[in-house]
This record gives C-alpha cells, structure tokens and sequence, in this order.
C-alpha cells in the first residue's frame, strides 16, 4: 500500500486508530518468509471486534507457530470504504498492512447473522469473487468458523469450508495440512480433499441439497463416497489443558470492552430451551482456579488493566467461584484491579459473589428473568421462581444498588397475555421492594428498566421448530407493554422487531438464502446490527426479488421429521433429545440442572455422563 495514500485518507475518516494496527501485543511477522498467512476477520467494526476474546486467542495461538502468521483485519467503517473504493485499496490486514487477496487463507467468525451483509462487503473490498465457484486457483482460501456456522448453509455458496467447532482443536491442524499441500503444490480441490477428511471440517461443494416440489429439503447428497453423512463438531476435552491466553492486545482507542478476560469453563449445565449456546458449546469444562489465576496475572502484567472479567456462558456455575474471587481480591485490592462478572443468576450465590466485587463502586446490576410468569419460564426451562427474585432484589437494595435492568424476551412459544402482564409485575414487585424499606435505608436514584428483545427460534434448540413472531405480532405486544408501564421509575425498552425477523430468518435459511444475501448486497446492505444503520427496506426488496419469502422459513412451524437446513451438523446433543425438550415445553415441566445429573442429551463422554454410568 502507498503510504502517502494511506495517510491522507486516515486524515478524512473518524476514527483512524481503527486502521493503524502497532498496538501493544500485537504482532508482526516477516510476512514473505513465512509459510502459511492467515487473515483473521472480524465482520464488524475494530471496537467490537477487539473485545472478541476467540480473536484474541487464535490471534495468539496461530503466532506461536514459526511456520503460520496470523494477522486482523476488520469491517472498515463507512466512511473509510468509500475512501479506499475512492483510491482502489483492497481490504488490509493491520499488521503488515497487506491486501487480503495476498494471504493463503482469509477466516471469518460467524458471530451474529446480522454481520453477514459486512462478510459479502469484506470479500468484495478485498477483490474477491462473492461465489466460491467463481474464484481463481490462486485465490485465497475462504473459511469460516464461529457460534453461527452450525448452520452454515445461508452462507454454504460463499466459503470453501466450515470449521465446526473449537478453533483451538482443530486450526492448526487445518493449517499444518495447508502448508503440506503447498509445498506439493496441489490444488485447492486437492487441498479441500484432504481437508474434509478432518473432522469438523464441512466442504459445502462437496454436497450437493435435493429439494422436493414443496420447497422443502428431500436429503443431502455427498458427491464423493469418502465424506461424512454429517459433520461432527470438534472440541477441545480437556479444557485445563488447552491453549492458555496469557496476553491481550491493547487497542489505542476505546472499544466496548477493556479489560483482561479469562474463560472460567466452556458450556452450560443449565438447559435453558431458548439458549443454542447452551446446546452447542456442551459439554461443560472447567479450568483449575490455579490456571486462571495463573493466566489472570500474565495477562494484567502485560497489558496494564486494571480490570478482569471471569467470563462464561454462566460464570455464576463455576464450582470454585467463592474461592477464585476471594483470592483475586486478596491479591490485587492494593493494585486497585476490579473483578468483574458478565453474567449473573437470580439466586443468592451470585449476590454474594457480587458483594465481594463490587464493594466500592455500586453500578446498575442486570438480571435475566427472561420471561414474567412462572408458567412460561417453565416453559422456557429458566429455573428460578419469583421468591428467587424478590430475594435477589432484597440482596441488591440492602446492599447500595438502586439501579436494576431486567433482561426479557418477547414472542417466547406458547405466550399468553398474562406472560406479558408477568412482566410489568415484575417490574412493580421491584420498585415496591426498594420503596417499602426503612426511610434511612433508601439511597440512591432508583431506576428499573424492563429490557426486552424479540425471541428468535435458533438451530440445535427445542424450539427450532417453532414459528417465530411476525413483525406484526411482535409490535402488537409492545405497544401492549407501552401502554401498561406508565411509572416514571419503571423504564421500558424494546428491540427492532424487523431486525429480530430477519436474523430468524436467515438463522433458519438454506443454502438458497444465499439469493437474498446477495441481493442484499448489491442494494447497498451493511452494517445491519447497527440500529442507526439497518434499512429494512433493502431486505424487504431482496427477499421478494429471491423470491424465498419468511413464510418458508422462519414464519412456519416445521414438522418434527422434515429434514432442517442444519441437519448436515452433527452438534453432539441429538434431535430426540431436543425433540424430548420439546414435549416437556408444550406441558410446563422442566428439566434439571445437568450437575444434578445426566438428562442424556447425546453428548457421551461430559463429566456427567461418566459420573451417571459409572453409578
């Protein structure tokens, strides 16, 4: 890239510490010595992307190798793609500032269906053919792993391959293959051959989708006799073990987390039907709390934060919590290091965990009921009652909060008017609470926000077969809830239900919706998760152009033997389970914690189901 070029745009766009890269940490290689480049791609802007610990730890991982570079590149924001379409710069990673088009493998994360707009937008900057048919040989490759790529056929026209599963399990070993077959100069079928006999590798091209007259997916049909029936993914089995971050980069400009992360565990126990995370990460793995401490110090000594955050899908589950976080106070409360957790239960171990980490600075607290009756999160199998939360809420005023934000979903299966009525409830227990105490106890500008989001039928849940709401329905219930909650102390917030739609959509697409996204596209799509940014009417033109309404994907029940897009996806958890899930939903009974014991859910060697068979 011409540097003069490169500084004068950087002079005419916001924020140009986005497009700088030379952080703290960060890494540059010898770029034409080394044997595999590998582009690691956030589909979104620097700010989020660096708050993306899987980045941060492939990042890492991938540099320890001699042989394999990784280096960044992220979503440029609007201003700054105009400017490099203005100069004819391709899309550059932050390091060596190189076009991606001259690295071996370019990777994107699959994070969030909203971001897929930016994935099309990202290839096309670097000069690349959208269509992975159209590419040249010398093309790089184009891959993708991530939450999303569970069901990867929305984007199966795109990518030469899908990684399933943990990157630290199966990357390197992808990598070392490509740089083998390199040195052989094979082709890219050659290399894609040897590639989908790894597991948790899934090669789109390989398979072809036979549809019926209906529209519906008769079978997926493998072109050669060597592939899998389906794609099991591939995870690390001991945790404890793995690849250990002890690093971060530190970014010169603010981004939406800073601070040190450590994962405590990877998975959940807790079975909540509307969580695909909870399904898809299973089993649960706990790392040692003298591994964590270990990698907590090694990470504060070089980065300079003065803040650690104990992340996980449940943090509040990790057995040695109390004492993790009592010896991380001990150690750092004269360093002035703040512990921080991101995710918390109503129930009175994590207020008591909170007490001990929030004993200076009294912040909102966020609390996740997730729906306003007991009858539908029965339904949703959130075990926690309202005694639970009028005890949380005790905990949290007696100990100087004022301000609560209650996390709920609307369109949740089976709702009823009283489900939302639960909600405003809720919402009054927690004021009455915090004004019923003694006079001299009150303190503080009390303030309750009831969040809430439109529910979206996801991939490998009990209820990926359900309809979701239309936009209509949704609207429907929130002007509902507007009206209801008048109370100035009683905040109501609500998401896009156009935004929440078409996610469900695409969440359930097939490889047909491939259409719809380029369409998408070529309408000038971009940036979709930004509320300020999303136009829906571009979708709206796109879906009626491709001619693949919602009606057919997400605005349906399926039936429970019609073969869904994702079913090529082997997650571990099986269908009869999740179809057993189903069945206990329809009749309001719940499951147990997986730590109480096995429930069976597929997954054959998780620590419970040793412990249920060895029984």
């Amino acid at each position: 890239m011409d540097n003069k070029v490169f500084e004068k745009i950087l002079k005419k766009v916001e924020k140009p510490a986005r497009y700088i890269g030379c952080e703290k940490n960060s890494i540059v290689k010898d770029f034409d010595k080394t044997k595999v480049k590998f582009a690691f791609c956030f589909p979104d802007v620097y700010e989020v992307g660096m708050s993306h610990l899987g980045m941060q730890i492939l990042y890492f991982m991938t540099n320890e190798n001699h042989d394999f570079l990784c280096e960044r590149a992220f979503a440029p924001w609007i201003d700054m793609e105009n400017e490099m379409r203005k100069e004819n710069i391709k899309l550059f990673s932050l390091e060596n500032k190189k076009p991606l088009d001259e690295f071996d493998i370019i990777g994107f994360t699959l994070q969030y269906e909203m971001s897929y707009s930016n994935i099309l937008n990202m290839i096309n900057l670097s000069g690349l053919n959208l269509l992975a048919k159209d590419r040249k040989e010398g093309d790089p490759l184009v891959i993708a792993g991530g939450p999303c790529s569970y069901n990867p056929e929305p984007l199966a026209d795109f990518f030469d391959l899908f990684i399933i599963g943990e990157g630290e399990e199966i990357n390197l070993k992808l990598f070392d293959l490509y740089k083998n077959m390199k040195e052989k100069n094979a082709s890219k079928k050659e290399f894609l051959f040897e590639a989908a006999k790894l597991e948790g590798i899934y090669v789109p091209s390989f398979y072809d989708v036979i549809y019926g007259e209906d529209g519906k997916i008769l079978n997926y049909k493998k072109k050669y006799d060597f592939l899998p029936d389906k794609i099991k993914k591939v995870y690390v089995s001991d945790f404890d073990k793995c690849f250990k971050l002890d690093k971060v980069i530190v970014p010169y400009l603010e981004t939406v987390h800073q601070r040190s992360v450590v994962e405590l565990f990877r998975g959940c126990t807790q079975g909540c039907r509307f969580c695909s995370a909870g399904y898809i990460y299973r089993p649960i793995r706990e790392r040692d709390p003298d591994t964590i401490m270990s990698m907590i110090d090694r990470q504060i000594e070089s980065s300079g934060y003065n803040e650690v955050s104990l992340s996980s899908l449940s943090s509040c589950d990790y057995r040695d919590l109390n004492l993790l976080v009592d010896e991380l106070i001990n150690k750092y409360i004269d360093n002035k290091v703040r512990v921080s957790l991101p995710s918390l239960r109503v129930d009175s171990l994590s207020i008591d965990v909170l007490k001990k980490i929030e004993e200076v600075r009294k912040t909102g607290l966020t609390l996740a009921p997730e729906a306003g009756s007991q009858r539908m999160r029965d339904i949703i199998n959130k075990n926690i009652t309202e005694e639970d939360y009028v005890n949380a809420l005790k905990s949290i005023y007696d100990n100087g909060w004022s301000k609560v934000k209650l996390y709920f979903m609307l369109g949740l299966p089976f709702e009823k008017e009283e489900d939302l009525d639960g909600i405003k409830k809720l919402g009054d227990i927690g004021k009455d609470l915090f004004f019923s105490r003694p006079k001299e106890e009150i303190k503080g500008n009390f303030q309750i926000t009831l969040s809430t989001s439109c529910f979206v039928p996801k991939p490998f849940t009990p209820f990926q077969w359900l309809k979701q709401n239309s936009v209509e329905e949704f609207k429907e219930k929130i002007y509902y809830l507007k009206d209801q909650i008048k109370d100035k102390k009683v905040k109501f917030q609500y998401h896009n239900p156009e935004l929440s739609v078409l996610e469900g959509y695409i969440a359930r697409g097939d490889r047909r919706i491939s259409k719809t996204l380029i369409k998408a596209f070529e309408k000038g799509a971009k940036f979709d998760g930004w509320s300020d940014i999303f136009n829906n009417e571009i979708w709206e033109e796109a879906i009626r152009e491709a001619e693949l309404p919602m009606e057919m994907y997400n605005l349906r029940t399926w039936s429970e033997d019609e073969i869904l897009p994702w079913d090529i996806i082997d997650p571990g958890v099986e269908k009869k389970y999740l179809l057993r899930e189903l069945k206990k939903s329809k009749e309001g009974l719940t499951t147990k914690d997986c730590r109480s014991g096995c429930n069976n859910c597929g997954i054959k060697n998780c620590e419970m189901w040793v412990t249920f068979n060895e029984a």
